[in-house]
């Protein structure tokens, strides 16, 4: 089956559920509002709130990083997790950005990715093809017969359910037995140091409470001034996502805590002992310095431009450096690896500005890369 029949199945199942969702619950539109405004405020000062949010990590308990390049994420987290491990990873398009999955295998690591479309694509070996969605590219009988060659038990004519519970069972040992959890994050605050991580399938959850050590990566565009602002970045993502209300928002503030001893806080509790958090820069300094290009660090990751792309739906994953595909990705490539030539595949059909819900003129964006890569030689 093609990618065009993939993607047709994925359209039809989230487009018409956003309008839905948005229509049934209309204080989501305000909420991006007034998320713009405030992810306006940290671009504008982010050394500032980039130096705040290290300092409430390490109030709580927690250690905080600033990485600069992805050779620096994964010096940072090899220092922290080591060789012989069992690591277990919530998605995160960041952690992916940096290789850190790839780079703690190759250090002699056991690592397992449990989003369930994360996980097949580590299977296949294969780049994701959407920055929620990451194997929107595969069919259910393509799924069927992935894991029936890998694990056995299903096959292509197999149920949707049949197959998440295979995998399921499958992942359910990994999450007991992990040394360390590796997530991403939603969204900074950077007023108590918390992340927020919104998810459906509850293998998030699992991935900061049962390992004792919990590492979190995420770009410094993730940050908001504070834990209110964060939570609506979850809540207006999931929606913009299509999936609406998500199933768990996660918040974590440091390693786990307890205070049923005279009601003194003490830590660790039952959860990680181990709290860290790497903040990604790798360019988006940078980009917040230049007036045009800054508007591509107010993305929240929610794919809804994909859909409405017809370079999108024509290429898919080749659009883009992955895990930055789409539209979003055209510009993202762009921002981190100084690639303009997905920019120049733009057709300005303008569908991906009319449906951001952070408001990014997006054709603008990358009529500015375009520019800049023609002007730097490229063709």
């Amino acid at each position: 089956m093609s990618w065009d029949q993939a993607v047709e199945r994925a359209m039809k199942n989230s487009i018409p559920r956003v309008y839905s969702i948005l229509e049934e619950h209309p204080y989501l539109s305000d909420l991006a509002k007034r998320l713009r405004d405030k992810k306006k405020e940290v671009i504008n000062n982010l050394e500032e709130y980039v130096e705040k949010t290290l300092e409430s990590v390490k109030k709580n308990g927690g250690t905080g990083y600033l990485a600069s390049t992805p050779e620096e994420v994964r010096e940072i987290v090899y220092k922290i997790v080591g060789s012989g491990k069992r690591v277990i990873l919530g998605k995160s398009m960041v952690a992916y950005e940096c290789g850190v999955r790839k780079f703690l295998q190759e250090k002699g690591n056991e690592v397992w990715e449990t989003d369930l479309g994360e996980f097949l694509i580590q299977l296949r070996d294969d780049p994701p093809s959407h920055i929620i969605a990451p194997a929107i590219h595969l069919t259910k009988e393509q799924v069927g017969d992935l894991l029936e060659g890998k694990l056995g038990g299903v096959d292509k004519n197999s149920t949707h359910e049949e197959l998440v519970s295979k995998v399921r069972d499958f992942l359910r040992e990994k999450f007991v037995t992990a040394n360390i959890g590796i997530t991403g994050a939603n969204a900074v605050a950077a007023d108590t140091g918390s992340i927020v991580l919104v998810e459906n399938e509850g293998n998030i959850r699992f991935t900061t409470v049962s390992p004792s050590i919990h590492i979190a990566i995420t770009g410094v565009d993730k940050i908001l001034p504070t834990l209110e602002y964060a939570l609506i970045e979850a809540m207006v993502q999931a929606a913009y996502g299509s999936l609406y209300p998500p199933t768990y928002i996660n918040v974590t503030s440091g390693p786990s805590s307890t205070g049923d001893i005279e009601n003194k806080r003490v830590r660790p509790a039952h959860g990680p002992k181990e709290f860290h958090l790497i903040l990604v820069d790798n360019g988006r300094f940078k980009a917040s310095k230049e007036p045009i290009l800054r508007d591509t660090l107010l993305c929240i990751r929610c794919g809804r431009c994909h859909f409405h792309c017809p370079i999108y739906r024509a290429l898919g994953s080749k659009w883009g450096d992955p895990p930055y595909s789409g539209p979003m990705g055209a510009m993202w490539s762009y921002v981190l690896n100084g690639d303009g030539k997905p920019a120049l595949l733009c057709a300005h059909s303008g569908g991906c500005k009319e449906v951001c819900p952070m408001g990014i003129n997006i054709p603008k964006v990358l009529e500015y890369i375009k520019w800049k890569s023609l002007k730097n030689g490229n063709r």
